[in-house]
């Protein structure tokens, strides 16, 4: 019942913003300023023509290489660092100095090493979302309780058994949120890129709707579509934290 009454709360909200904006745009007599009923219709008719499938295909694609990219290198590399000391003292400043650059300063230099093409967004996703798991990894493998490790060490468990056993399931909760984290930060440099660099995706239609004949009712569309997608693929990894395996170490 708490969850239904929830859902119903939230839908409300989403109605009451739908119709103040549709309030406002007629009050204004707006000519560019799409109503929400545009911006249906627009949708519409992208979706009719494949052309918005295309664009949501094409901004998925480089998320999920880049993405994957970066949980391949940053797990291993953030589970070594946090324990081994001398990883850790050795990679971490230079880590903490290239985590605060913002992705989009990235942007010249993707288009200098990899033109123009999907190599570009690939590697400003990848920039955009190694650092915050590999700070994250380091930093779930730092606060496990030392009675695990001591407990393995009592045993003669090999390195290898021990990260596999013990410490990766030890700081996965950690892990899976700085994947929650970079997976943001992923979505939102793929539209930044794709609006400078590309020719697809959702950042380029909104630039393109923009450009040709001020189809605003295309640009709004566009970003409830970003929105909603960043929506769901926070679902996935909120799914991911609350997995049994995941919670393991909290249960006493």
């Amino acid at each position: 019942m708490n969850r239904l009454a929830r859902a119903l709360s939230s839908i409300g909200v989403i109605a009451g913003v739908v119709a103040l904006w549709w309030a406002i745009v007629v009050w204004t007599q707006s000519a560019i300023f799409p109503t929400p009923w545009q911006v249906v219709t627009g949708t519409l008719e992208l979706a009719e023509d494949g052309t918005l499938w295309e664009h949501i295909g094409a901004s998925l694609m480089r998320v999920g290489i880049g993405f994957g990219i970066a949980v391949l290198l940053a797990i291993p590399l953030g589970l070594w660092m946090g324990r081994v000391r001398g990883a850790f003292v050795t990679l971490n400043p230079i880590f903490q100095i290239l985590r605060p650059i913002s992705p989009i300063a990235w942007i010249p230099i993707a288009i200098l090493w990899f033109g123009v093409g999907n190599a570009s967004p690939i590697y400003l996703i990848f920039i955009a979302s190694v650092f915050p798991m590999i700070v994250q990894t380091t930093a779930g493998v730092h606060t496990i309780e030392k009675r695990y490790l001591r407990a393995a060490e009592n045993f003669g468990v090999p390195r290898d058994k021990l990260f596999r056993k013990v410490i990766f399931p030890a700081a996965l909760p950690d892990i899976i949120v700085g994947m929650r984290i970079g997976l943001g930060v992923a979505w939102l440099v793929v539209v930044a890129a794709e609006m400078i660099a590309l020719r697809s995706g959702l950042g380029y239609m909104i630039i393109d709707s923009r450009n040709a004949g001020n189809r605003y009712d295309l640009v709004i569309a566009g970003m409830i579509i970003i929105g909603l997608i960043g929506l769901g693929l926070d679902g996935i990894m909120r799914l991911l934290e609350s997995m049994k395996n995941v919670r393991w170490r909290y249960v006493h």
